[in-house]
């Protein structure tokens, strides 16, 4: 998988940008494996996969080697490998004192 490439979930609206991924990751929403194009039917969400998504927000693993951009949001929760993904968090800035 190669940074910029664009993912659709194959159960709800989300789609992704990927931006750091590692060769053979298995990203998945709502449970399922995303896919380059959404199929004619959505299959159901699994429903530990059901948190949903929030366009413009960046998702990451927790060892750091995947990082997503989602660019529509969707029911569906990204994971990895059965992992959730977690919201990355902003770096804050430093003080101006």
């Amino acid at each position: 998988m190669k940074p910029g490439s664009r993912l659709k979930s194959a159960v709800c609206d989300t789609e992704v940008i990927v931006v750091r991924a590692p060769a053979d990751a298995a990203i998945e929403c709502g449970g399922k494996p995303m896919v380059a194009e959404r199929p004619a039917e959505r299959e159901a969400i699994d429903p530990a996969f059901s948190g949903g998504t929030m366009t413009g927000k960046r998702y990451v693993d927790a060892a750091g080697t995947l990082e997503l951009l989602a660019v529509k949001a969707g029911q569906g929760s990204l994971s990895m490998g059965g992992a959730a993904l977690d919201l990355k968090e902003a770096k804050p800035l430093p003080s101006s004192d």
